[in-house]
């Protein structure tokens, strides 16, 4: 609801006081209702949806107009909780495209927008902000990229590979992104990501350096087989699922998680 969320200068805020940020995926009005009450401090309706929510392989397939319909939804659950949305697959490869897909997010009723990359992202990040764009950065691994990447793979486990991850977080922070996500990397280099930048840094299998924590909904609530070593399934020993959406936010808070051995 217009005017009562969070807003992303309360974010750094947090960062700044070493309040840790919890952050989880959403896609319906119910459960954004429940992750608001929870404490949740920022729901991504993200293109994991299209493995979660449409049965597809990877994210890849998942287009703009699934995205806006699902942001539509969990706007109408949220009071207090920041908005975050993903750009799809070939929804901001160019300048004038991103601003395009940017509006339509924004005007569903998303607060920020996220793109995964650096390289020509830069100046696609640069082109959004100076129009007045909210932008998050991924960085690590970008599930868009997983048939590039040859699958779901930790990245920046080498020294050159780290040094160039810090080198695109830097760029993206200097062309005006205000948040970034640092997926599938050590935590060590999670860690130097985040003490580096001035902006938040939310990390999915990045490591308890990260200045907050995200996981995919389902993972977290132990749904699916197979879950990735990053995941905790707090759907266990918890009563019902505003339980287990109480325990992720106090246990990212409290920095119990990620513990060691959801660590790269």
């Amino acid at each position: 609801m217009a005017g009562t969320s969070l807003t992303i200068h309360e974010l750094g805020a947090m960062k700044r006081d070493g309040e840790k940020i919890a952050m989880l995926t959403c896609y319906d009005a119910t459960f954004a209702r429940a992750m608001d009450r929870a404490g949740v401090d920022i729901v991504l309706v993200g293109d994991s949806l299209g493995m979660v929510v449409q049965g597809r392989s990877s994210t890849v397939g998942v287009d703009l107009a699934d995205i806006c319909y699902h942001v539509t939804c969990v706007e109408r659950g949220l009071e207090r909780t920041f908005l975050l949305a993903d750009m799809p697959f070939g929804s901001y490869h160019d300048e004038a495209t991103a601003m395009s897909s940017a509006v339509r997010l924004m005007g569903a009723g998303a607060a920020m927008v996220k793109l995964e990359g650096a390289g020509p992202m830069i100046d696609v990040v640069d082109y959004l902000t100076d129009r007045g764009v909210a932008v998050c950065g991924h960085l690590g691994l970008t599930p868009q990229s997983v048939h590039q990447l040859g699958g779901f793979k930790v990245q920046a486990r080498e020294e050159v590979a780290a040094g160039k991850l810090l080198q695109d977080a830097r760029a993206l922070e200097a062309a005006g992104a205000q948040m970034l996500v640092v997926e599938c990397v050590p935590s060590a280099v999670g860690r130097q990501v985040s003490t580096t930048l001035d902006i938040p840094v939310i990390g999915i299998g990045a490591g308890s350096g990260c200045d907050g924590q995200v996981l995919v909904m389902h993972d977290m609530l132990g749904l699916g087989d197979g879950l990735p070593k990053f995941v905790e399934d707090f759907m266990a020993g918890a009563a019902t699922v505003q339980r287990a959406f109480e325990s992720f936010v106090l246990a990212v808070r409290e920095g119990r998680f990620p513990g060691p051995e959801h660590e790269y």
